[in-house]
């Protein structure tokens, strides 16, 4: 690979990531799954744990790699893959401290936003996932895969009374 490739590459990756909203990451566990992040000094910081998003059943750790799929915001379409090494940020450190700002900046409905920095020392893990070279090439395929299971639900018996009311509304 030509240092102009690596480049051209290292440019993509940090422009895609930044400009995504999600960013799908497969660990060495379980299923890709799509993280709220932000870009920071050549980087890309997830939080999780106890009341954010879910880390652990990714197998993630540090010094482990990571594989991380960029979509379009406008489209939603795959922009670009890279492998990511793992890093895990001492809580309290100096990187952790700055990936923190940057990630309290992006938390959106923090059920907590005052003590969220004490509750993300507390219980959560800050990863930072940094691009190992150049882009993975994109599959040809579809990568559609069977949704995973969830207590949620959004389809149940449709109660007695509502077609009457439905109707009674349709005669005024």
């Amino acid at each position: 690979m030509t240092q102009t490739r690596a480049l051209t590459d290292g440019a993509l990756i940090e422009e895609a990531t930044k400009k995504s909203g999600l960013i799908w990451v497969r660990g060495p566990a379980g299923p890709a799954r799509a993280l709220w992040h932000v870009w920071h000094e050549g980087a890309a910081y997830v939080v999780g744990g106890p009341g954010e998003q879910p880390l652990d059943d990714l197998g993630l750790t540090d010094g482990g790699t990571a594989t991380v799929t960029v979509r379009s915001k406008d489209k939603g379409g795959r922009l670009a893959m890279w492998t990511a090494r793992v890093g895990e940020c001492a809580p309290r450190g100096e990187e952790w401290t700055a990936a923190v700002a940057e990630l309290k900046g992006k938390r959106l409905n923090a059920p907590d936003a005052q003590g969220v920095e004490e509750r993300w020392a507390r219980e959560c893990r800050v990863l930072r996932l940094a691009p190992t070279g150049a882009s993975a090439p994109l599959p040809d395929g579809p990568l559609t895969a069977v949704p995973l299971p969830t207590p949620a639900t959004t389809r149940r018996p449709m109660p007695a009374a509502l077609p009457r009311l439905l109707r009674g509304r349709a005669k005024r």
